[in-house]
């Protein structure tokens, strides 16, 4: 450990009855602002924060975290994981995010299989996430995913935040098939089931393609306590999914919009938010042939809300969720994104995006103590959390990395080989 990390640590080992936490010397990026607050000091008790205010006060007897003059910023918002619902990708009894068979389509529900122990939620805390929503793969009815759910990487305790926080739809070429052969099927798909949910005697009970479950899950979405989460990367899907908006007043939220950029003024006018890849530049598919680096800095630029999501191929939806998330915001910075944005974009635009706003992803009197003492610059990949705050504690760093590294790293006076000098 570097000679100031150690001393960071040596300030936080908050006994469990602490309860008033005083960070000082610290460049604040409250996301409240567009520049940070420099030399503040961030008082938080109770596991919420109390103020921010720069050269600020130190209240008698709190315990004392010198930042000496590093970054701190809110937890970090990943606002489209699997985090808790995949272990070994290769392990198929530890894979739980998506059903193939049964009678669940749009009721498919992950809160159930949510894993508080997996050894990546730990590693996504360690990395400073401290909010994520985990939403599902598919279901048994394409194109409907299931329900997502929020959760709040406490290192103790259930993760589960809010349940069936939003509903998932995937439309485009990666569930065309199972919807019988065209993406117009699965809009109809779609514009069917709000239909039936919406007024179910007036149809025919033998006509009808949902079940009771399926209709059920869909009664929040039309009554707009949460919004219907719509998976599409071609402009065409994205106009429609627009179109479906207008048509059923419903919220709608993107997740992918990798030709987003396309539609951004109609996006913005709508205030319709989209959760993209900001490291998606090549098409894996004939639905991405627009996408582009910039895609991000275009539709902030054009006034639409974003926020990231880094799925590495699928991998990054588990593993690596919070170091994956930051360089992915570092490569939308070098793009042309704003670095203030690019912040924003995984701390409290996810925040606002999942109605979690009111306690997540800012530094302000109220919200949660989740905190972030970085090393470094925190879109910088080399960069990492010195210090994680969960409710104004420090979570343990007790990931399976951190692990390793302690097993394996030499002694520090044996002189290391030449091949690793």
């Amino acid at each position: 450990m570097k000679p100031v990390l150690a001393a960071l640590a040596m300030f936080v080992a908050l006994p469990a009855h602490a309860e008033t936490v005083a960070i000082v010397n610290a460049r604040a990026w409250t996301m409240t602002a567009e520049t940070p607050i420099e030399n503040a000091t961030i008082v938080a008790r109770d596991g919420k924060v109390v103020s921010v205010v720069g050269a600020g006060s130190v209240p008698a007897g709190a315990r004392v975290i010198d930042a000496a003059g590093r970054i701190v910023t809110p937890g970090l918002v990943n606002a489209a994981t699997q985090l808790g619902l995949t272990e070994v990708s290769g392990a198929r009894e530890t894979n739980d995010q998506s059903v193939a068979s049964g009678a669940l389509g749009a009721a498919f529900d992950i809160q159930y299989a949510l894993n508080a122990n997996s050894a990546l939620v730990a590693q996504a805390r360690a990395d400073g996430v401290a909010e994520a929503m985990v939403f599902p793969g598919g279901s048994a009815a394409a194109p409907f995913q299931g329900r997502g759910a929020l959760v709040h990487l406490k290192p103790d305790g259930d993760i589960l935040d809010r349940a069936q926080a939003a509903l998932f739809v995937r439309v485009g070429s990666g569930t065309s098939e199972q919807a019988g052969g065209s993406r117009a099927a699965q809009w109809q798909l779609v514009r069917n089931a709000l239909d039936e949910a919406r007024a179910p005697q007036g149809i025919d009970p033998r006509e009808r393609l949902l079940g009771r479950l399926d209709r059920a899950s869909l009664a929040p979405v039309l009554d707009r306590r949460i919004p219907l989460v719509i998976a599409a990367e071609r402009e065409s899907d994205i106009r429609q999914a627009i179109a479906l908006a207008d048509d059923y007043g419903i919220r709608i939220v993107i997740l992918g919009g990798a030709e987003a950029w396309r539609a951004k003024t109609d996006l913005a006018a709508k205030r319709i938010p989209v959760i993209l890849d900001p490291m998606l530049n090549l098409p894996l598919s004939y639905d991405q042939i627009g996408a582009r680096l910039d895609n991000a800095a275009l539709l902030s630029n054009a006034g639409v809300r974003i926020a990231f999501t880094v799925p590495g191929f699928g991998i990054h939806l588990s593993y690596n969720a919070g170091s994956a998330l930051r360089e992915g915001a570092g490569i939308a910075a070098a793009h042309g994104l704003p670095y203030a944005a690019a912040l924003l974009a995984i701390t409290r635009s996810g925040a606002e995006i999942w109605d979690v706003d009111a306690r997540q992803g800012s530094i302000a009197p109220g919200k949660a103590a989740d905190l972030v003492i970085w090393d470094g610059d925190p879109l910088e990949p080399s960069s990492g959390p010195a210090i994680v705050l969960i409710g104004g504690r420090e979570a343990p760093d007790t990931s399976r990395q951190a692990a390793l590294r302690e097993r394996y790293r030499p002694d520090a006076e044996t002189p290391l080989p030449p091949a690793y000098r």
